[in-house]
This record gives structure tokens, C-alpha cells and sequence, in this order.
């Protein structure tokens, strides 16, 4: 155990989390009755009334004066001595995963929290919900501009995931990797793109980049909420519906075949479990790096345990067949989209905890092993390219593919890594080979077999089953790989 920090007494993990709460919603509710009163007669808020528009600030003071506690958890714990604060948005939302960062923070370092209101305005669009009043008609959004806090983007920034946060005597260090107004952001964005709450996405989620996993997602999720002993209890669909266990087939199907997915971006499917253990999301990404990063960049705040690309690839190698698939452990970056973030000399290494799981899912699903495993799973480096006819530039990039001795390529998978590298969200690969562009073997018309429509199935189940061994391996799930020397303590 380590020393104490002072010998003064601060707020326990679940005091400071009640706090967060009842600041948060305070400032929350002031806000939105001083953006009520503004529609309704034209008064403006005050100087001292803004002052009660602002974000609640959690810090942690770690001061040891004896032998220092040792842990091999990869977060939840300190890298030097000094302050640490954050400001907190939606506390009740992320009540659990405050408590599960502050409680060893507490009880192994024996480190003060104390909560209080910080300089931080709460912008008035992240207050508001859909059906609000005081958001429609002639409402001028530049008037509102003029009397209540906005987002300013030179406020919104990825700083200290990019290590461009630098230390400063008199300054606290952050206590967390994204501070409120960048959170709140994100999930305000979350249900631009995805049709859902970002309160119904949950901590396990899979990327596709091919409606045809969603449809298959579907079927099982309803099979799930049919099974009498089942975990799960509702699924969420993009536009708001939901279907709920015990609901009659026909209904549930009704309101899957009316989920007005097409009008989003990125639609997504959330399954949720009733025992507290993380429900699983489907993403439907689209195509392209630019959309995976979208999706990511946002995803990340929610602190999800993995997200998992679950998708089509071209196969690369004569011996590869249409329907194998690809575990990727290792990515060349032809996407291009985060050279400035991440640079390409930087590795991105496969996790085996992930890895792991992948294949096991695969023997478990497929039912094979051994050779006959290792016949349709193959193992090897991906290339994501950030234009769809790269095939057209074959001459110029033949030889950059050789070298990387690359065995599949795609468009999404090495931006999703990247990110998972740089924002600290474990990740994986698994792809199907749908085609084979350099042996003629070209996605055409009618030309799927029964073989192929089988993988897709098959393929997402394997995901699915991932998962289900990643339940278990949270701890070493969040490993070191992804921390940095100056690591922020909470995950």
C-alpha cells in the first residue's frame, strides 16, 4: 500500500461520483431554463447566471511520502507525483466507469479527490434534447451565439491523446485523455451519424463495411431476445426504435423492416444485456478510411473495451479462395488519413489477447482446426488503401505489396487500428475475401456461390463469439501497448 498523500482527508470514489452528478445537473438545468426563458421572453442571462453554466472539474492529488504501490494494470495508476483534473460531462452515464478509474486510485495510492465547478462552459447545444422547444421555429442560432456558451473548436481538440499536452509548474496534469466539452462533442456526433442515443451504444463494438452483416446481426439478435434464458433484453435500431425481449415476431420484424437506417450515415444496431456485462453494437461504417475515422474519433470517448473491424477485403495470394478469411496482424497504411496523427514508421502491433480470441472464435464457429483451419484463415499483413481503384495504379504500388508481403487489402482496417492505437481502444482485424482483383476473380452480378453466402454468417458469428471470450480478459484486455510514457491515469 502506498503512502498516504498528506494525511488529508478528500472525497471517497462514490462522494465525488454523487458530486459529479449533482453539479452536472445543476449547471445543466440552469442552462436549460435561462435557454427556456430566452425563447420564451427575450431575457438574456446574466454575468453571475453564467457563471453556473459550467462543467464540474474532478481532481486527484497524489503526494507519496513512503514506497510507492506497484500494479501491472495498465491504467489506474499514477506516472509521477502532482494534481490531476479533468471536467466531466454526463457523470450518471459514466458512473461505473468513474468509479472502476478512481476507486484503485483511492484505495492503492491513498490518493485526495475533490470536486468543484471549473472555468469550463457547458456549450447550450449539449444540453438540449430532441423536442425541445426552445430549439425550433425562428430561434436565430446567432443570437443564441451572443448570449450562451458555444462549442468553439479552438476548444475541442485531441491534444493530450496526441502527446501535444506539455507540462507546466502550477498546472495540473489530466487526469483523463478527453476532457468534457470534447466528449460531449462526440456524442453529439454519435447521433448525427449512427440514427442512435449515444446512451444505447455499447462497450463491444463491430465495425462492417457490407449491409449484408447487418441483416445476419439482425437475425441473431432476435433469436437472441427469443431465447427464454438469454442475457440480452433489447435491441436498439438507427431512427430510435427498439424491440424489446418478449415482444411478438411480428412486431420486432415490423420494426426492423421500418428502421429508417438510410437516412444516417453510419447506422447502428445496439443489442443490450440485462447483467451489467456490456451488450454488443454493430456499425455499419460504409466505405472508405475517412469514415472510419469519423466513427472512431467519436466511438473513443464512449471508453469502449474493443471494437473489431468485421468486413469484406480483397485476397491478394493465388492460394486464397472467395470466402476465406484474414486475421490481420500487421497493417500497411496506403489510407493516408492520420500520417500527421500517427506517423507510418510508427507500428501498430496486433494485441494477442485480441488476436487470440479471433482464431479461437473461428475454430469454435467453423468447427475446424489445424490445417484445415489454417486452409481458410490466413494470417498476415492488410493494406488499406484510401482510393477504391488502387488496382488502376498496380504498376506503381506491385511492388510496395510485395515488399509488405501483404495478403489482403481493403479501405477501412488500418485507419480503425491506427485509431485504436492512438485513442487507447483495443482493436482487431478479421476480414473475408469477397474477390480477388489481381487472378480476375472481380465481384460481378450474381456471382456470389452459396459458399460465400454461408461465410458472411459464418464470419459474423465469429465475431460475435470474440466477444464472448473477450468478456473475461478485460484487465489484460487494456494492455501497456497502448499506454504512453505520460500517460493520463484513467483508461
Amino acid at each position: 500500500m502506498a503512502a498516504n498523500s498528506g494525511g488529508q482527508e478528500g472525497l471517497t470514489p462514490e462522494q465525488a461520483v454523487d458530486r459529479l452528478e449533482e453539479l452536472h445537473a445543476a449547471a445543466s438545468t440552469a442552462l436549460r431554463e435561462a435557454l427556456s426563458r430566452f425563447t420564451e421572453t427575450g431575457a438574456v442571462p446574466t454575468a453571475e447566471e453564467r457563471l453556473k453554466f459550467r462543467y464540474p472539474e474532478l481532481s486527484v492529488d497524489w503526494r507519496p511520502s513512503g514506497a510507492v504501490h506497484f500494479t501491472r494494470r495498465a491504467w489506474a495508476k499514477f506516472q509521477a507525483p502532482g494534481l490531476y483534473s479533468t471536467t466531466i460531462t454526463q457523470p450518471t452515464f459514466f458512473r461505473q466507469y468513474l468509479l472502476e478509474q478512481l476507486r484503485p486510485l483511492a484505495e492503492e495510492f491513498n490518493a485526495r479527490i475533490e470536486v468543484g465547478d471549473s472555468d469550463q462552459e457547458i456549450p447550450y447545444p449539449f444540453v438540449t434534447e430532441a423536442g425541445d422547444e426552445f430549439v425550433h421555429g425562428e430561434l436565430s442560432v446567432t443570437e443564441l451565439a451572443r448570449h450562451f456558451p458555444t462549442a468553439v473548436l479552438a476548444n475541442v481538440g485531441d491534444e493530450i491523446v496526441d502527446g501535444l499536452w506539455e507540462f507546466e509548474d502550477g498546472r495540473p496534469r489530466p487526469l483523463a485523455l478527453f476532457d468534457a466539452v470534447r466528449i460531449d462533442y462526440s456524442l453529439r456526433r454519435l447521433i448525427h451519424y449512427t440514427g442512435t442515443d449515444w446512451r444505447t451504444i455499447q462497450p463491444w463494438i463491430l465495425c462492417t463495411n457490407y449491409q449484408r452483416y447487418v441483416d445476419h446481426f439482425l437475425v441473431w439478435a432476435l433469436e437472441e431476445l427469443a431465447r427464454p434464458d438469454g442475457p440480452y433484453s433489447a435491441l436498439v435500431l438507427p431512427g430510435g426504435a427498439i424491440v424489446q425481449r418478449g415482444d411478438a415476431p411480428e412486431a420486432a420484424e415490423a420494426a426492423i423492416a421500418t428502421a429508417p437506417w438510410h437516412r444516417f450515415q453510419m447506422p447502428a444496431y445496439s443489442l443490450l444485456r440485462s447483467d451489467g456485462r456490456g451488450g454488443i453494437t454493430l456499425i455499419n461504417i460504409g466505405v472508405g478510411p475517412s469514415n472510419a475515422k469519423n466513427a472512431t474519433d467519436h466511438l473513443a470517448v464512449l471508453r469502449p473495451h474493443c471494437w473489431l473491424m468485421i468486413g469484406h477485403c480483397g485476397g491478394l495470394r493465388q492460394s486464397q479462395t472467395i470466402g476465406d478469411y484474414v486475421l490481420a496482424h500487421g497493417y500497411m497504411r496506403r489510407d493516408r488519413i492520420l500520417d500527421d496523427l500517427v506517423p507510418p514508421e510508427v507500428p501498430v502491433p496486433a494485441l494477442a489477447e485480441v488476436q487470440v480470441a479471433l482464431q479461437t472464435a473461428a475454430e469454435r464457429v467453423t468447427g475446424e482446426r489445424g490445417d484445415a483451419l489454417k486452409r481458410r484463415l490466413r494470417t498476415g499483413t492488410v493494406v488499406s488503401y484510401d482510393d477504391r481503384n488502387w488496382e488502376l495504379r498496380w504498376s506503381q504500388e506491385r511492388r510496395r505489396i510485395n515488399h509488405g508481403r501483404a495478403i489482403a487489402v481493403d479501405m477501412e482496417s488500418a485507419t480503425l487500428a491506427t485509431q485504436g492505437y492512438r485513442l487507447r481502444v483495443p482493436y482487431g482485424t478479421l476480414l473475408c475475401v469477397s474477390d480477388k482483383p489481381l487472378h480476375g476473380e472481380i465481384k460481378l452480378p450474381g456471382a456470389a456461390t452459396r459458399f460465400y453466402q454461408r461465410a458472411v454468417g459464418e464470419h459474423l458469428h465469429i465475431g460475435l463469439e470474440t466477444v464472448e471470450l473477450l468478456r473475461s480478459e478485460i484487465g489484460s484486455l487494456h494492455s501497456r501497448k497502448l499506454r504512453s510514457f505520460d500517460e493520463p491515469p484513467f483508461r
